[in-house]
């Protein structure tokens, strides 16, 4: 049975498989995030959310007001505190997003074979033969025999509530479609999706800029998550916003990638985002079924030799309505797993499902397994390929601190950073151990006031596969004195041991700054 991307013991012993998955404290590298909305924002749930595994929370602005999101956020600060667990705080933007506009809300029926009319005059009703739409310039996008998808918001493709038209002629302003299959559009808000057509819309709309001008800056959000991402200039506008938005300059930017459009620009997307999103459902429908798997597996594998996050969405669709995923999505987080990836979003899931809590402990628990036969030593040997000579100084000694880990057999290896860059680095070679990074914060000061940086840096590693954050007293500075250094390590290392990370007779991987010097050190714990 043998594999390039897994690890399995020759010959591999049935029996071992069906052991019960093992309960820790760190369920998985792998992150998992989680978007908070009707059926999960009470304290109650996101307590649970965070107990599970979720690291990042993800709040949609494509529906909801800013109040709503406020409050969910409240609560979400709360369980936070009661749950001693840290959580960064993801702003999804609507961007350039096609919607099908139901006032009333009633359900729409729709039969195969029957035609019905696309309209930008919103002050329509939506009925079965006329469906108002929020873009005047479908008519002039689409021509005769083009497809378009209708569906639920976070739409499942299940073919009950969600609709495929054809487009027979264009009238004017209007487009007449001929209905594919029958279908009962339920809800107050669809989306529109028209295969491999550009829309003419800004990806940051004036929606997106006020929700991150009042919202964002108010909550000092950790990452922006750029739907309909289709050029790197969209990226660079999204940032030139950001950095005139308060504290915002330090927040990172995640080009979702949800067309053909983006995916032609992929390589110049990456170099300027801090991490990638493929949303996978917007894409699914854009490309041939039979490439999707292909674009995941490159764009992971890119995204992991650029040291950026790759973020995979929609794997459990089916745990929206079911306590188990289906074989197939077992079988897809796993493989996102052994493709790379660093985290696993969730929407619809824990959005509006049934079950946010249990969806979010299986994909967790199906990520821990993955990660047990996933290929470190190929991989690392892959990425030091692509990284080629000479290295860089830190590039260097990441590498070094993860081979040097990996030969000892340490439990963890420990990382001293104020930018928390050097901890991405070593993350960056998917180390087998969990990566604590000990945040060291900085004093800084506008002429005004003092502040200390470290919290926000913090935050962003709980995106990053086998990160595990940690602010230390900000009277460490990061490269000092060993006197000091070892009073911070000793809180990391009680900290490891209070999360049963490391045990008595345990190799630690400690990496950290003495004075110029980088050091990479091991540390073999006594009694």
């Amino acid at each position: 049975m043998h594999s390039t991307h897994l690890l399995l013991e020759e010959p591999i012993r049935m029996v071992s498989i069906l052991e019960p998955s093992k309960p820790s404290f760190f369920p998985a590298m792998t992150k998992i995030v989680g978007t908070l909305g009707p059926k999960s924002r009470s304290v109650e749930v996101i307590s649970a959310c965070l107990k599970a595994g979720m690291s990042v929370a993800r709040f949609d602005f494509s529906w909801g007001d800013v109040d709503y999101h406020q409050e969910t956020l409240e609560n979400l600060k709360t369980a936070i505190k009661s749950t001693q667990k840290l959580c960064a705080i993801m702003l999804d933007t609507v961007g350039p997003e096609l919607q099908v506009i139901n006032k009333s809300e009633k359900a729409i029926s729709l039969e195969a074979d029957a035609y019905v009319i696309l309209t930008p005059d919103q002050e329509q009703e939506a009925s079965s033969q006329l469906l108002p739409i929020n873009f005047s310039g479908l008519s002039k996008a689409v021509k005769q025999g083009d497809t378009i998808f209708v569906g639920q918001y976070l739409f499942t493709g299940s073919e009950t509530t969600s609709v495929w038209l054809e487009v027979s002629e264009v009238k004017g302003a209007d487009v007449v479609c001929i209905i594919k299959n029958t279908a009962t559009l339920a809800g107050s808000l669809f989306t529109l999706h028209v295969s491999q057509i550009h829309i003419d819309l800004p990806t940051l709309s004036e929606a997106d800029k006020t929700a991150i001008s009042t919202w964002g800056v108010r909550n000092k959000i950790d990452f922006l998550s750029l739907s309909y991402t289709r050029h790197a200039e969209d990226v660079r506008q999204a940032r030139e916003f950001l950095s005139k938005s308060g504290d915002l300059y330090q927040t990172q930017i995640f080009a979702k990638i949800e067309s053909v459009e983006g995916l032609t620009h992929f390589d110049e997307i990456l170099q300027v985002a801090d991490g990638i999103i493929l949303s996978r459902g917007n894409l699914g429908i854009d490309l041939p079924p039979e490439k999707v798997f292909l674009f995941q597996k490159a764009a992971v594998y890119k995204c992991n030799m650029a040291g950026k996050p790759a973020v995979i969405t929609r794997v459990v669709d089916s745990m929206t309505d079911n306590l188990r995923p289906t074989r197939a999505e077992a079988t897809d987080v796993a493989n996102a797993i052994l493709d790379g990836s660093d985290a696993i979003l969730l929407g619809a899931e824990t959005l509006r499902g049934l079950y946010p809590v249990e969806t979010i402990s299986t994909v967790g628990r199906i990520c821990y397994e993955a990660e047990k036969v996933f290929n470190q030593d190929l991989y690392f040997k892959k990425t030091v390929k692509y990284v080629g000579e000479p290295m860089t100084h830190l590039e260097s000694i990441a590498s070094s601190a993860v081979r040097a880990a990996i030969k000892v057999k340490a439990s963890v290896i420990i990382c001293f950073t104020s930018s928390g860059r050097a901890a991405r680095l070593i993350a960056k070679y998917r180390p087998t151990m969990p990566v604590l990074s000990v945040v060291i914060p900085r004093l800084k000061t506008n002429q005004l006031r003092w502040s200390f940086s470290g919290a926000f840096e913090a935050r962003q590693s709980l995106i990053v596969r086998g990160l595990f954050p940690m602010l230390a007293d900000p009277r460490h500075p990061a490269e000092s004195t060993s006197s000091s250094n070892e009073s911070v390590l000793k809180v990391a290392l009680d900290h490891g041991k209070a999360s049963g990370l490391i045990k008595t007779h345990d190799r630690v991987v400690v990496c950290q700054k003495v004075g110029d010097a980088s050091v990479v050190k091991i540390i073999e714990l006594e009694d």
